[in-house]
C-alpha cells in the first residue's frame, strides 16, 4: 500500500508493505435502474441557494450530497462580478454547508482550476484546503493544460 502524507505544499507517497495483504471489498452502488449511472435523473438531490440584490440574482451555489461517503459536493458557485468581494460567496457557501450538515454530510468538497487564483483564495478563507489534484481532468477541453485542484473542509 501507499501511505499518503499531505502537507500545505503537496503530497508524498511512501510505499509500505502490509502483512497480511489487504483485501478491499467494495459495496454495491445504489443505482435505481442498475445500469451503473445516474443519467436518468441528473438533478436528483441537487440543492440550490440563490442570492438576490435589488430584485436581481447576484449569486448562486448548487450542491449535492453523495451518500456513500457522506460528502457535500459543490458543483457550482458563482457571484456576479459587481458583487464579488462583498461576502455573498461566503454566505452562499455557509448556507450550502448547513444544508449538507442537515443531510448528514461530514465534509464539503469542490474542484477548481489552478488558474482561478481569486477563487482558490476565497475557498481558503472559507476553510477549504487542498486535498488533491488532477493533471488530466481538462484534457481535450478549452481548459487543456490547466490542473484541477480538489479542495475540502470538514463540516
Amino acid at each position: 500500500m501507499y501511505e499518503v502524507e499531505a502537507g500545505p505544499e503537496g503530497f508524498r507517497l511512501r510505499e509500505t508493505p502490509v502483512d497480511p495483504p489487504l483485501v478491499k471489498v467494495f459495496p454495491d452502488d445504489e443505482d435505481d435502474d442498475g445500469d451503473g449511472d445516474d443519467e436518468d435523473h441528473p438533478f436528483d438531490g441537487l440543492h440550490v441557494e440563490v442570492a438576490v440584490a435589488g430584485g436581481r440574482v447576484c449569486g448562486f451555489v448548487a450542491v449535492r450530497v453523495e451518500q456513500w461517503n457522506r460528502r457535500l459536493v459543490v458543483d457550482t458557485i458563482a457571484v456576479a462580478p459587481g458583487h464579488r468581494g462583498t461576502g455573498i460567496g461566503a454566505v452562499l457557501m455557509e448556507r450550502a454547508c448547513a444544508h449538507g450538515l442537515r443531510r448528514g454530510a461530514r465534509t464539503a468538497w469542490l474542484e477548481v482550476t489552478n488558474l482561478n487564483v481569486p477563487a482558490v483564495r476565497a475557498y481558503r478563507r472559507m476553510g477549504f484546503e487542498l486535498c488533491g489534484l488532477d493533471t488530466t481532468l481538462y484534457r481535450g477541453t478549452a481548459s487543456e493544460g490547466e490542473t484541477a485542484l480538489f479542495m475540502s473542509r470538514p463540516l
